[in-house]
């Protein structure tokens, strides 16, 4: 009998467990001319280059638009299939199965929860007009609070209260009845040492642009698990306080509902585009460092959103 599992062992069969599958679903329409557009954008802002991410590798963009303006949704984008590290972004997969698990009457969105070490991690808030406290060992809050904390200012104690409610395996779950597969949260916002057992190991989570955009598909359309579900992420997502990335480049005309990333190498944004009727989806994952990436997001959000627009 096998009584433990050597680290190779671990790590082959994590990769096994977290396969990166990505299937285009028959709803879509593929959309050349828009795709050829897009790299067309990309190659003028330098963003269709292979990225130094340190001792992560080589990486490069990750980038889908959805065309919503006609009756079926066409899709485009620059290497929409590559997987890449989505840092905040993933904390709208969490909010899913949370709000997902409410909708089944496991609890309601106002039950109680102690905030608790290893998962109080933040030491300043990454939206500092935010008067919100950051949370302390043994503060009793909401979910519907750590809902709003996580989602509007990428709150990553917050995020590791709920992965905690939510549980991973229940996550993982919802993401594969989508075909997500690849996407899973496989991390906490914890150091390795402080992950819970079994997750010591395993890769970091990775998502790629084809997901997280058929992701946002899902709650246009208000089928992400049910109507209930998708009013609701559509609402925190649009009560998002960064607007350093996409929004920078959008007429202030536009509702935008997104998620937003950061971490060291990685700078990520992601949502759901409606200005009358221009309507769009947008995920981009640009492998560089937020200082570098920032003028990047701008001229690349004001440029797709005039593509979609002269195609009305």
């Amino acid at each position: 009998m096998i009584k433990f599992l050597s680290p190779y062992f671990i790590l082959l069969f994590s990769q096994l467990l977290f396969a990166q599958i990505v299937t285009v679903p028959a709803y879509y329409q593929i959309d050349e001319k828009l795709s050829s557009d897009l790299q067309s954008i990309v190659r003028e802002l330098d963003l269709d280059e292979n990225f130094d991410v340190g001792e992560d590798g080589i990486e490069q963009i990750s980038f889908a638009v959805i065309d919503l303006t006609c009756d079926q949704p066409k899709l485009a984008g620059v290497n929409y299939e590559n997987f890449i590290y989505p840092a905040s972004v993933y904390k709208m997969y969490v909010a899913a199965e949370i709000l997902n698990q409410i909708s089944q009457g496991k609890y309601s969105l106002y039950k109680t929860y102690i905030a608790k070490e290893p998962n109080v991690v933040d030491r300043r808030s990454e939206i500092k007009t935010d008067p919100r406290p950051l949370l302390k060992d043994g503060d009793t809050v909401s979910v519907n609070y750590l809902l709003d904390l996580m989602i509007t200012r990428s709150d990553n104690s917050a995020a590791n209260c709920l992965i905690d409610i939510a549980q991973r395996k229940n996550i993982d779950s919802l993401l594969h009845s989508y075909g997500w597969y690849g996407s899973e949260v496989t991390r906490k916002f914890l150091k390795r040492k402080f992950e819970d057992p079994g997750y010591e190991n395993i890769r970091g989570t990775e998502t790629c642009a084809l997901h997280a955009a058929d992701f946002m598909y899902k709650i246009y359309s208000n089928t992400l698990v049910n109507e209930w579900v998708s009013l609701q992420m559509k609402t925190l997502l649009g009560r998002q306080l960064d607007k350093s990335k996409l929004a920078a480049g959008l007429p202030t005309t536009s509702m935008f509902y997104h998620k937003t990333g950061w971490f060291a190498y990685w700078t990520n944004d992601v949502g759901i585009v409606i200005d009358g009727n221009v309507k769009y989806i947008i995920a981009c994952f640009i492998p560089l460092e937020e200082e570098l990436a920032l003028p990047k997001f701008k001229i690349l959000s004001e440029k797709v959103y005039e593509l979609i627009k002269s195609r009305l």
